[in-house]
């Protein structure tokens, strides 16, 4: 693990070009962090053609969309800053908080950014780690980081190893974070297919962590089908360093190679074979958990957090391409699933694809116990057609806590930032934006908000190519949202924002 130290930066305000980031670091031995080449959150880049660059131009001259790299927003939307990468020039992807700490993952490792003051955010450490994607959570003293490329061995120096050879290392990696400027390494469990996320049950004496991973192969030692199930992992607070796989759950059982989830094409073209969860979200307060797997959705008891349940299981064979990502809204009579159509690398919010492929997905949880079923009400899209060389679907948001309403904040890739409400469970309508105009006008290149979360009165976002955001919205429908206050934020780990009611 190398620990990089952090550089003035210049940072950008509204409607300006993104200055470049400061200190080029050395990043020493460690290879580059590569991403799976399975759907879900697959960086883009490549030519579109001619008449497509073409479109691109001419909806950029017509003002239907902004000039590369121009911020636009709705009114009630103010962009406080934008903090560009530094010393990690991988990917940037998810973000977890704890005080006034933002931790920001990115392929090469991870960010922490001192946020007491959320319009001028400080750089407190960054650690190079290289491992796609380095989800990242943290809880009390701990910070979890999933890797899911492999590697040639479980430390922060590793390289790139093909997953056919059995001494190639994926999982998750544990660091001891009691001094934010000096992040500590202090242990690793290896997990069948690797991390591609993870979702913590935080315990008193225990952390339960639900690895999620996905597309075995024959050929790889570490990861053969079946895989349908999810690694569980017990990690002691007091001795991290005795964490260890408790449980490997089938949350799919059924005869043949692949369990029983969705078989995918040829039975269901265009449909992603079930192989595995790419995300889960869970309700500690419910014991409750929605996961978000390939071909399914399911909804899940973790009463016994060793020993999740299945409750139910739905498919969308018409328009859900690959199961993403779930959220709960806080009664939790409700699930929203996303639709990752074309693994995040795709021009996907165009009016050639339409408002339902892509899109979320919104699911009443009707019924009790292990009776609940989850019904499908409707579709939610951005309403803002994007370029076709634009990245956008649908990815990682949160709750924006108001009593008595349903309103959600969730990143776009390119298409930016969106706050909608829900409410109705029928019609979803968007209420607020954030976006930049595309990276290029002639190439598809990979970019935009990775994950947008509400924190203690604001929004931040992780965008994968310009860096870390903060936005603030005013909207009467939102204020609400400003008294309620967090010490801890992983997204995925869903608190309960009010009593029950």
């Amino acid at each position: 693990m190398t620990l990089l130290h952090p550089t003035r930066v210049r940072r950008r305000r509204l409607g300006v070009a993104a200055a470049a980031a400061g200190l080029l670091a050395t990043l020493l031995t460690a290879g580059p962090a590569v991403a799976t080449p399975d759907p879900g959150d697959t960086p883009a880049q490549g030519k579109v053609s001619s008449g497509q660059a073409a479109d691109t131009k001419a909806a950029i001259k017509s003002g239907e969309i902004p000039p590369v790299d121009a911020v636009v927003h709705s009114d009630n939307v103010e962009h406080l800053v934008n903090i560009p990468k530094e010393a990690l020039k991988g990917t940037n992807s998810d973000l977890a908080f704890q005080g006034k700490y933002a931790y920001a993952g990115n392929y090469d490792g991870f960010r922490i950014f001192d946020i007491s003051d959320p319009r001028a955010p400080k750089t407190v450490a960054q650690v190079l780690c290289p491992g796609s994607q380095n989800d990242i959570s943290v809880s009390g003293d701990l910070l979890f980081l999933s890797t899911d490329s492999s590697r040639s061995d479980n430390s922060c120096n590793s390289t790139t190893q093909p997953a056919t050879e059995k001494s190639s290392w994926e999982g998750m990696k544990i660091f001891d974070i009691s001094d934010k400027r000096n992040p500590k390494y202090v242990a690793a469990v290896e997990t069948f297919c690797g991390s591609h996320t993870h979702t913590l049950v935080p315990e008193r004496r225990n952390v339960y962590i639900y690895v999620s991973s996905y597309s075995p192969s024959a050929t790889f030692p570490d990861c053969r089908p079946p895989h349908d199930g999810i690694s569980v992992i017990k990690v002691p607070r007091k001795a991290p360093e005795k964490a260890a796989v408790v449980n490997f759950p089938v949350l799919f059982p059924g005869e043949g190679p692949d369990g029983g989830g969705n078989p995918g094409s040829p039975t269901n073209p265009g449909v992603s074979k079930t192989t595995g969860c790419h995300d889960i979200t869970v309700l500690p307060s419910r014991d409750l958990a929605a996961g978000a797997c390939m071909g399914d959705g399911i909804l899940f008891d973790i009463k016994d957090p060793e020993h999740p349940k299945v409750i139910d299981q739905v498919q969308d064979n018409v328009n859900f391409a690959f199961w993403h990502s779930a959220t709960f809204n806080q009664k939790a009579n409700k699930v929203v699933f996303t639709d990752e159509l074309g693994g995040g690398g795709a021009a996907t919010c165009n009016a050639t694809i339409g408002p339902d492929r892509g899109a979320d997905g919104i699911y009443d949880i009707v019924g009790r116990g292990d009776h609940r079923k989850l019904v499908f009400r409707s579709y939610y899209k951005i309403p803002r057609h994007q370029a076709d060389t634009e990245n956008c679907v649908a990815h990682n948001g949160s709750i924006i806590p108001v009593k008595g309403r349903d309103l959600m904040v969730q990143a776009w890739y390119q298409g930016g930032v969106s706050v909608w409400d829900f409410t109705d469970s029928s019609k979803p309508k968007e209420i607020a934006y954030f976006e930049r105009g595309p990276l290029s006008a002639d190439t598809l290149i990979g970019g935009g908000a990775w994950s947008a979360y509400y924190y203690n009165g604001y929004i931040y976002a992780n965008d994968i190519a310009k860096g870390f955001d903060v936005l603030k919205i005013k909207d009467r429908r939102t204020d609400p949202a400003k008294r309620v206050r967090l010490h801890e934020l992983n997204v995925q780990t869903q608190p309960d924002y009010f009593d029950r009611d």
